[in-house]
């Protein structure tokens, strides 16, 4: 693979000799030397600049037809975003410390502590500047802090350095492992978003339940979240395995299997012929929330915080048992908290709310037998397309209530409802699309109503009856309103 790949073939020359030109040094840093040497595809690349990195990344910007913004104040870091098709090529920008021997001893990792200066002709084969042994690090497979003080120069290093490690497969070696642990409460002076950016990406890979795991014993996790640390040790009725919180990382677990990302170490064959996974929700799990984030990922948020307000709710009655009543609304209130202070966008916040909110509701519905029609039907009217986002963490759910104790018959009866309210939902919609029976207009001239509320509440009356089958036709549809409208004049008499 060559060093230099399109669209930097056009745009290394135009910042080489506009540097040169200049009096100012540049060279390539960190990770796409590091990609390259992986032989890994990579459409970001990181420039140490020498002089003022803001009026460099404007020019550069300028330059290559791109745009600049600030990307990181504190440490002076500038983005330079280039379109290359459909694809954004990200230049990042960063103020050179001395020689480049004494940037790259300030870098996190010694496989990103290498470097290749920017020339006017650049060779097919760089000459790679490595004095801390990147390198043999990637060779080895190994993640090694360059300096004792390299995550206290910048504490995001925390996540990304976990992030690494599942993105290449590297073991991360023991002296940055206690580094790591040693310096974990300072993830709290990371911005926000900063945060937000490493999670999700974190969360695009398989296996998060054994990262979270991770994340915990290096006291990571318990210094970004602190509320899950509340939930270690909080028992639960005895038909669950776990405690609270590895129930909830079981979750995580339970929903990438869900997902078919990984697997359940509980008999992984047998239940995954059971899942209702259709085509249809493929495409709806792909879907994009925001910020480049799926419903995939957001689904294992959600896993992760469901139960987040048990320990805040749980009470143990006369009887002796346990009960953790309304903890799935306190908790959709504590997640929104959670997911604003990292940063996470107004949309994804709203769809782990409403994970969490209704992750009950599924089998609530059912009490005894299958669920009704109009229970369905308002179902999904209350949870719209999240809806089905709701019945796989239900079935995740479930998955981490048992986990080795599960009775299969039991998990066949609960996926059967899982399974009959995503068909109801399908014959409910082939009802409702092909026509309306009656709008707005109607209503008012028929009825001699005014434009109002109560003209909608009627309205989704008929919508309601039409998916449910009660009524079919337009004649129908008027019937059921007639029988309304008297109903409530003969409550006013």
């Amino acid at each position: 693979m060559p060093f230099i790949k399109p669209p930097l073939v056009k745009l290394l020359p135009a910042i080489s000799l506009f540097c040169e030109s200049n009096g100012i040094e540049c060279y390539i840093v960190g990770g796409y030397i590091r990609d390259y040497l992986l032989n890994r595809p990579t459409m970001d690349v990181d420039f140490a600049v020498s002089g003022d990195v803001l009026a460099v990344g404007q020019e550069v910007a300028d330059l290559v037809d791109g745009k600049s913004i600030l990307l990181d104040e504190e440490n002076v870091i500038v983005r330079v975003i280039v379109r290359n098709g459909d694809e954004p090529w990200h230049l990042d920008f960063s103020s050179l410390h001395g020689r480049i021997e004494d940037d790259l001893k300030r870098r996190d990792l010694t496989i990103n502590a290498m470097a290749v200066k920017v020339t006017p002709y650049m060779p097919s084969e760089p000459v790679i500047i490595d004095p801390y042994g990147g390198k043999n690090d990637l060779g080895s497979g190994t993640l090694r802090a360059v300096t004792d003080i390299s995550f206290q120069d910048d504490p995001a290093r925390l996540l990304r350095t976990i992030r690494l490690a599942s993105d290449l497969c590297f073991h991360i070696e023991s002296r940055t492992e206690r580094l790591l642990s040693v310096h974990a409460d300072l993830i709290n002076a990371v911005a926000g978003e900063r945060i937000h950016e490493e999670l999700i990406k974190i969360a695009g890979h398989a296996g998060l339940h054994k990262i979270l795991f991770y994340m915990d014993k290096l006291k990571i996790l318990s210094a970004l979240i602190p509320e899950l640390d509340r939930m270690k040790g909080v028992d639960q009725p005895r038909e669950h395995h776990w405690d609270v919180f590895h129930h909830s990382v079981k979750t995580v677990e339970a929903t990438e299997f869900v997902l078919k990302e990984g697997d359940w170490r509980y008999d992984n064959d047998t239940l995954l012929e059971t899942i209702p996974w259709i085509e249809d929700v493929i495409e709806h799990m792909d879907e994009v929330v925001a910020n480049n984030c799926t419903r995939r990922q957001m689904l294992k948020f959600g896993a992760l915080l469901h139960d987040i307000a048990k320990p805040a709710t749980k009470k143990v009655d006369p009887g002796g048992k346990t009960r953790f009543l309304g903890h799935a609304s306190a908790g959709a209130d504590m997640s929104a908290d959670i997911l604003h202070r990292l940063r996470f966008s107004s949309r994804e916040i709203k769809l782990v709310e409403k994970l969490v909110y209704y992750h009950l509701r599924p089998v609530q519905m059912a009490n005894s037998g299958m669920p009704s029609s109009r229970a369905i039907y308002r179902y999904f009217k209350a949870t719209d397309e999240d809806g089905i986002d709701i019945l796989l963490i239900a079935l995740a759910d479930y998955l981490a209530t048992y986990g080795p104790d599960l009775k299969y018959r039991s998990w066949e009866e609960h996926v059967a409802l899982i399974k009959y309210i995503l068909a109801e939902r399908e014959t409910q919609k082939s009802k409702i699309l092909p026509k309306k029976l009656v709008n707005g207009y109607d209503v008012m001239d028929i009825y001699g109503l005014t434009q109002g509320p109560f003209v909608g509440k009627l309205l989704n009356l008929v919508h309601e009856a039409q998916a449910t089958g009660e009524v079919v036709t337009r004649e129908d549809a008027l019937q059921l309103l007639e029988k309304e409208l008297n109903k409530r004049n003969s409550a006013d008499v």
